[in-house]
């Protein structure tokens, strides 16, 4: 079959492109995801996120084992069903600070500043609270308020500002400083993913043709030029050409995976696993970059947490758009800048009104609230690169995790914090036994030790086929994969560096940009 135009990967970045693009009536798209439709029940329900890790709706990603962890592997989901990983995730409004988009802004790089970016966040927003100089209204994606946050998380924010960190009402408005609820793309108090706001009101067009449980197996290149690709449908190879523009939107591990398995990358490494070279680009898997935190949990004396959340009552509650499962269970945090002269905060917090330990599963039993400092000005840097020649084999994911000290110092000035907030009186009629780190672990070098142990993703992996114009660019500013016509990718891989928040609303961004980009060319 042929199409105008292949995008690949039904994520964030990947519904909006298709859903864009197929505005066009006279213009044929056809959308590749490797997972299946989004009607898992608990897709939808928001506190139900963290039961879709390990399941066949998550990549389920493994990190090399990590000598800044000691030893330990990270575990690194990712979204294999329609919404990517905006079906399986926290939910989590953020843009990221202006900063660190006027920072994309060099080497040759141009219309990638925070004055760039803004309008197109504006354009995907229905912002519940309004339209304003910051915001939009009307767009594909629901940005709202938590309509029933916790009592704890209530009681948390009270015990920022009692501690003399400001409050901020609205962390996208390019002043992040400070501490307050977070929002959620979420409506009627259920979960607003990519796909259900992209995909679903663009699935009646008939230009717009969506292959699910299709793994895409190589791109076909052609004289230099990117002509379809070959992927797998029912056990048997399919090929879909593409008349103008193939858009790789598999994110930050499957976009650079699936350029090696092409001949796209490193020449001695693809070499090495016997694939054909079709362009040398080094910096293909290169420049990972990810967010990290650690954990302070405490017990709670009163049964207002998480846990309860599997009470029958909280189903009625639910359908009212209230209660427990509505919860997106990082619902508030903050940002606090710690290294002097940075240009925008780098350390962020999340808190939970649960126990989340280990992405969950190192969490104790009974009631309990969890607050997370994480380093978002990472400078440790990571890379993916092949295990095999074998599409259907995961590559090897090597996140470099806190081999950068400068992280580790972050995340420690994060749980000292984090201690303060959380003794902070607002949270006494809560507060139990600290449970981690625990009253034993007070030096700085037991802290340290700590984090080393208890670390974990903020899931937010980035920057893997970057962009710009040097030896490890892998795109220009238009996203064009360099040396290959008709080629693009658009998603968190193209990031030059991390941005220092939750990485989901820019990769919706980057898929809109991308797309206007497409039909103004």
């Amino acid at each position: 079959m042929k199409y105008d135009y292949i995008v690949i990967g039904a994520g964030s970045s990947g519904c909006a492109v298709a859903s864009r693009l197929s505005e066009d009536g006279t213009t044929t798209v056809l959308l590749v995801e490797a997972g299946p439709s989004d009607t898992d029940p608990s897709i939808h329900v928001p506190a139900a996120f963290p039961t879709l890790f390990k399941t066949p709706l998550d990549w389920d990603y493994s990190s090399t084992e990590q000598t800044g962890l000691n030893g330990r592997q990270l575990y690194m989901p990712r979204g294999k069903v329609y919404g990517g990983s905006s079906s399986i995730n926290a939910m989590i409004y953020q843009r990221g600070n202006p900063a660190c988009y006027d920072g994309w802004n060099a080497g040759g790089v141009t219309g990638w500043g925070w004055k760039d970016v803004l309008p197109y966040f504006k354009r995907l927003e229905n912002y519940e609270r309004g339209a304003s100089e910051f915001h939009g209204v009307g767009g594909p994606l629901n940005v709202a308020d938590l309509r029933d946050p916790n009592p704890l998380t209530v009681a948390f924010v009270e015990a920022a500002i009692e501690q003399g960190f400001p409050y901020n009402p609205d962390f996208n408005d390019g002043e992040q400083e400070g501490f307050g609820l977070y929002q959620v793309t979420q409506k009627n108090g259920m979960r607003a993913s990519a796909s259900v706001s992209y995909l679903q009101p663009a699935m009646t067009r008939t230009n717009l043709t969506i292959q699910g449980n299709a793994l895409t197996r190589r791109l076909l290149i052609e004289e230099g030029r990117c002509t379809g690709i070959v992927y797998e449908l029912d056990g048997k190879e399919q090929i879909a050409e593409a008349r103008k523009e193939v858009v790789v939107c598999a994110g930050a591990f499957g976009s650079p995976h699936l350029l090696m398995l092409s001949g796209i990358g490193p020449k001695a490494h693809l070499e090495s696993h016997g694939i054909k070279v079709v362009k040398d680009l080094s910096g293909v898997g290169q420049n990972l970059q990810d967010h990290y935190m650690a954990p302070v949990a405490y017990a709670c004396t009163e049964p207002v947490s998480l846990a309860g959340a599997s009470d029958p009552s909280q189903l009625e509650k639910l359908s009212h758009g209230m209660g427990l499962l509505t919860s997106n269970i990082g619902e508030a945090g903050g940002f606090v800048t710690v290294t002097e002269g940075s240009a925008a905060p780098d350390l962020q917090f999340h808190f939970a009104p649960a126990f989340f330990v280990l992405d969950g599963s190192g969490n104790p039993t009974g009631h309990g609230f969890t607050l997370m400092p994480g380093v978002v000005g990472t400078k440790s840097k990571g890379q993916v690169t092949l295990s095999s020649n074998d599409p259907t084999r995961k590559p090897n994911v090597d996140p470099g995790c806190l081999n950068d000290e400068h992280d580790i110092d972050i995340i420690v000035a994060g749980l000292k914090i984090a201690r303060r907030i959380l003794n902070s009186e607002a949270m006494a009629p809560f507060r139990g036994e600290e449970v981690l780190p625990g009253p034993a672990v007070q030096s700085d070098e037991a802290l340290r030790e700590f984090v080393r142990n208890y670390t974990q993703t903020i899931y937010h992996p980035v920057g893997t086929c970057k962009m710009g114009f040097d030896a490890m660019a892998v795109v220009d500013h238009e996203l064009k994969v360099h040396g290959i016509k008709g080629l693009r990718v658009a998603d968190a891989s193209i990031m030059p560096a991390i941005i220092n928040a939750n990485t989901n609303a820019p990769s919706i961004m980057i898929g809109e940009k991308c797309a206007d980009m497409i039909r103004m060319a």
